[in-house]
């Protein structure tokens, strides 16, 4: 007990341990559209774009050891049409980002920059809140 005696103790409430899911939600879709540019990038240059993630993987020794993989991120943009085709997405879902169109079409590779352009301004401003929302909500699926 004298160990204990000696700690100085308080009663603390700690700050800003409620978080806003809406702005959670905002600052995960304006991280993936700064993906998506990286992505653009690469494909103008002909080349992939790889994003680097840490595995957890048991070696030949028994042994668990951190491995750094290469995955893959998809484009939200594709061709077709004649031209190019760009998505917002929240996961694995496609945002209806005017309500009830899901995607923008443009003329060249090049446009597809202006319009991921738009689509941060749109997510950093609180635009895209109810399409997040409904893309966010999980749907119940019928047994």
């Amino acid at each position: 007990m004298t160990q204990i005696t000696k700690l100085n103790f308080k009663t603390v409430e700690r700050v800003g341990a409620t978080k806003d899911p809406v702005l959670d939600r905002r600052i995960k879709l304006v991280a993936a559209l700064d993906e998506q540019k990286l992505v653009l990038t690469a494909k103008l240059k002909g080349e992939t774009y790889a994003k680097e993630h840490a595995k957890w993987m048991t070696n030949q020794q028994g042994d668990r050891v951190q491995v750094k993989k290469q995955r893959q991120v998809k484009p939200w943009f594709f061709e077709q049409d004649g031209g190019w085709y760009v998505q917002c997405r929240y996961g694995a879902r496609v945002l209806l980002v005017d309500g009830k169109n899901n995607a923008v079409f443009v003329g060249k590779l090049e446009q597809v920059s202006a319009v991921l352009d738009a689509f941060r301004a749109a997510a950093g401003s609180g635009e895209l809140d109810t399409a997040i929302a409904r893309a966010a909500e999980r749907k119940r699926v019928a047994k």
